[in-house]
């Protein structure tokens, strides 16, 4: 399940900031640089995302991360699972408060 959330939320990172630099994801997901790297690899092998490299371009922005059409695919299934587990959630909260 863990595995799941982080890739969630570096799917939902990369879709608002595609040209955030790596230690700047990790840094906003808690992630170490080298679990970030991971991470990316991992996307990239089951074909959720690009990285294009644009080291050679004068304004050096260096990589660009882009979601795969099924990358956002797995995004949005992602995003309707985690909601489901939140409404669970707080469906048994609601029940729990109800009895007292």
């Amino acid at each position: 399940m863990s595995e799941n959330l982080d890739q969630f939320n570096l799917l939902r990172k990369i879709k608002s900031k595609p040209n955030s630099s790596q230690r700047e994801m990790a840094t906003d997901l808690g992630f170490s640089l080298g679990k970030l790297n991971y991470c990316l690899k991992a996307l990239k092998k089951k074909g959720l995302i690009k990285i294009k490299n644009f080291r050679h371009n004068p304004n050096k922005i260096g990589y660009v991360y882009i979601l795969t059409p099924k990358g956002i695919a797995t995004k949005t299934k992602l995003t309707l699972n985690f909601m489901k587990k939140k409404m669970k959630e707080y469906d048994e909260l609601k029940k729990e408060y109800e009895k007292v």
